[in-house]
């Protein structure tokens, strides 16, 4: 069978979770107030939402002792749900890219760092409805379950998004609304870079007019 005849994959997109698809910062920032409070450790809540991406993991290490980590990351995401979930929005084209995937008759799959139950949480709380969310995966970690879904995208704003498509050979779309600017991304290896989701379907149709 020559490559002209060959017939095309299924459409799988995945998607990374904080600030691709949400804008979680208030809602972390307020969770991290609330944590600093109640264990009485001060936290530079605005520093630890301008860092998002990496695991909680990551971060508390900044302000706890690595025997304390454990202990802590428990203590934040018991107080997750009360703080984080009614604060943190959608951000722009997040529903409509994920509709997107859905009209071209493919799938849309979430694969984020966060703990699973909470990106749940925040994805319900927002009425975005995708068809698969996988939780705890982070950097090149996430090609586990991109490929595991057949994944040919992986939608994010991390530089560890683009190194985690790479790892599963998908094209890495990068979108510039986290902490990672144009520059950074493209420097990562993105192959494609676009302002927000709102620019994503008319990324996808003209992807999907060209892809084998």
């Amino acid at each position: 069978m020559s490559p002209m005849t060959l017939p095309r994959l299924p459409l799988t997109v995945g998607f990374d979770l904080d600030m691709t698809l949400i804008d979680s910062r208030p809602g972390i920032k307020a969770t991290y107030e609330a944590f600093a409070a109640q264990v009485g450790v001060r936290i530079d809540a605005d520093l630890a939402v301008s860092r998002l991406g990496p695991p909680l993991e990551h971060e508390l290490a900044h302000w706890f002792p690595e025997a304390e980590i454990v202990e802590r990351v428990a203590q934040y995401r018991a107080l997750y749900p009360a703080y984080a979930i009614e604060p943190s929005l959608a951000l722009p084209g997040a529903g409509d890219a994920i509709q997107a995937v859905r009209e071209a008759g493919g799938r849309a799959v979430v694969v984020t760092a966060k703990n699973e139950p909470h990106a749940k949480l925040h994805l319900s709380h927002l009425g975005i409805d995708p068809d698969a969310v996988i939780g705890g995966l982070w950097a090149e970690g996430k090609a586990e379950a991109l490929r595991e879904y057949g994944a040919g995208v992986y939608v994010g704003d991390h530089t560890g998004d683009v190194r985690g498509a790479a790892a599963a050979g998908a094209l890495s779309v990068a979108v510039a609304t986290g902490p990672c600017d144009e520059a950074e991304l493209r420097a990562a290896g993105a192959d494609v870079v676009l302002p927000d989701l709102t620019a994503f379907r008319g990324w996808l149709e003209g992807y999907r007019a060209y892809r084998p």
